[in-house]
């Protein structure tokens, strides 16, 4: 089985004494898909890595993307021609190392009267992005006239359609790729923690040599030690440069991005749109399974960098666009069920508003050494790794104390956990059909073998196995205590939030899984983790407030929130 390596809280003694008293080649800060990316480059390359993050893995942005590893077509608007080459040839690389998990997804673009695309360009455009994204074969987009669309999409605006570009593009897990991504980095002997906060900097001669870190769950703190430091931090890599008192010249510029989640049967898109909004922005409908999800918004933000949430006016924003494109369709607040908020670490540029802003990615690093990595996508992780770890390659090599020369960056080639097998999109349709036939007579349905096959790939055999081994009456408590066993072995969780928000999507995409599941849930952790009462009340306490915060958009609770 290709993910064999224990990843346990139940471990974490072992870890934090580990990362205590080991010297490490490089230090990496934050366990987004950055950070993961960069962990698993530079351990695949040789390097002695060590990665932590303050709160659990993803649990900061890349949980909160649209969820899309897309080639930004959007950007072809902006000229920004570089940035469409390599996020589209990319989406190609990431889908091959986990095809389980970046799922093909044809993609709609209506062409309406006055609307930010015209035919001529869209066609043009299109074709651009195919060529500068290298795709192929059927994946190659078509330009659909007015009846064709309405065929494909019957909920699109009759009276003001006038046809559809259709072009490929791949959906994801966002959490789901940085875990396996950064277990993966494991098989190489990286070591990585969750719930460890970088306090501080440890200094020699001057320099970077490591970080002082606070275990947030047991409040003690230690030192790693380290040649070299990346931060991948995300929204709080400024915090992390004013630390080091290199935060000069260019700075972060955080935007949120807001999306909603209702069930499929009110807004029963056939296909994902990418569509106008009245202000001359552009949004996403995309179906999952029992539910469309919707987004995004993009304005500034300066709060809290720990407490980002959808309020009112967002919710309003983005269902007045929806109900502008579908007339059909009448999305009311009370129709949202779940919803997720996020921000976006940009470069800031003078004079450009939040959507005009470059997504692409910046390397700073300080006098003492520190480097830090920021802006960017999703799409572009693995890429990202491997320009900031060169730059470590290139000063391994420039340091004439130094006998490791670090081998060149090859994780393309590098499949991600959960991909044990598995060439092409078609061989994973294949095992969902597989695992469905040997679940069926349980009485689950086919969609619950594509839920556990595009979260855990060939991982899924150990999924099944436990599943047997339990004594359940209830099949669905039964498979959720073998996921959660999974994820307690496997996959550093830590609280019933990781499994149910981040290991499992299931607060987004099946929020009543959580209400039905929580008690049981919370018996094996008690059972498991030996919790007691007090943490056991207070675990149910934050899991009943997450379910109010993603899915309860009344005026009254809205005004609370402002």
């Amino acid at each position: 089985m290709a993910n064999s390596i224990k990843f346990s809280y139940l471990n974490r003694g072992k870890t934090v004494e580990s990362l205590s008293n080991t010297n490490y080649d490089l230090v990496v800060i934050g366990g987004g898909i950055t950070g993961g990316g960069i962990a698993l480059d530079a351990a695949s390359r040789g390097l002695k890595v060590a990665l932590v993050e303050k709160g659990d893995f993803a649990s900061g942005t890349s949980s909160k993307s649209t969820k899309l590893i897309h080639g930004g077509l959007r950007y072809l608007k902006q000229f920004d021609f570089w940035l469409v080459k390599e996020v589209g040839s990319e989406r190609a690389i990431v889908h091959k190392l986990a095809p389980h998990l970046v799922l093909p997804e044809k993609m709609l673009l209506p062409l309406i009267e006055n609307g930010s695309y015209g035919k001529w360009l869209t066609s043009i455009g299109l074709k651009v992005y195919d060529i500068l994204a290298q795709v192929e074969g059927e994946d190659k987009r078509q330009m659909l006239d007015k009846k064709e669309a309405l065929k494909l999409e019957p909920l699109l605006p009759k009276k003001i359609l006038k046809g559809a570009g259709y072009y490929a593009e791949y959906r994801t897990d966002d959490a789901r790729l940085t875990i396996e991504t950064i277990k993966t980095s494991l098989q190489y002997g990286a070591e990585a923690l969750n719930y460890a906060a970088v306090e501080d900097f440890i200094y020699e001669d001057g320099k970077v040599a490591g970080v002082e870190v606070k275990d947030v769950l047991s409040n003690e703190t230690f030192g790693i030690k380290s040649k070299y430091v990346i931060s991948a931090a995300g929204p709080w890599v400024d915090e992390l440069r004013s630390r080091n008192n290199s935060k000069k010249g260019k700075q972060l510029h955080l935007t949120k991005g807001v999306h909603l989640v209702f069930p499929y049967e009110k807004l029963p898109v056939k296909h994902s749109v990418y569509f106008d909004v009245p202000d001359g922005r552009m949004m996403f409908a995309i179906p999952r399974g029992k539910v469309t999800y919707i987004g995004t918004t993009d304005t500034n933000f300066n709060k809290d960098k720990d407490d980002v949430h959808t309020d009112l006016a967002d919710a309003i924003y983005l269902i007045s666009a929806v109900n502008n494109m579908f007339p059909k369709i009448e999305l009311e607040m009370e129709d949202i069920i779940s919803s997720w908020a996020g921000l976006r670490p940009l470069i800031h540029e003078e004079g450009k508003s939040a959507s005009e802003l470059s997504r692409k990615d910046e390397i700073f690093t300080s006098d003492t050494g520190l480097i830090s990595i920021a802006g960017g996508k999703l799409t572009g992780y693995r890429k990202m790794a491997e320009r900031v770890v060169d730059r470590i390659a290139k000063k391994i090599d420039e340091d004439e104390n130094e006998s490791k020369k670090l081998k060149e960056c090859f994780t393309d080639d590098i499949p991600l956990c959960g991909n044990e097998g598995f060439k092409k999109f078609k061989d994973v349709t294949k095992y969902i059909g597989e695992v469905y036939r040997r679940i069926k007579p349980e009485g689950f349905t086919e969609h619950d073998a594509w839920v556990l096959v595009t979260c855990y790939g060939k991982q899924t055999e150990i999924i099944l196995k436990t599943y047997a081994s339990l004594r359940d009456g209830d099949k669905n408590v039964r498979m959720a205590k073998a996921e959660l066993r999974f994820c307690i072995d496997f996959e550093m969780v830590q609280n019933p939030m990781d499994f149910f928000i981040r290991r499992t999507g299931r607060l987004y995409f099946d929020i009543d899984s959580v209400r039905n599941l929580m008690e049981p849930i919370l018996e094996e952790f008690k059972s498991i983790y030996e919790a007691d009462h007090a943490q056991i009340s207070s675990w149910r306490e934050t899991l009943q407030k997450e379910l109010e915060e993603h899915s309860d958009f009344s005026l009254e609770r809205g005004q609370s929130r402002q």
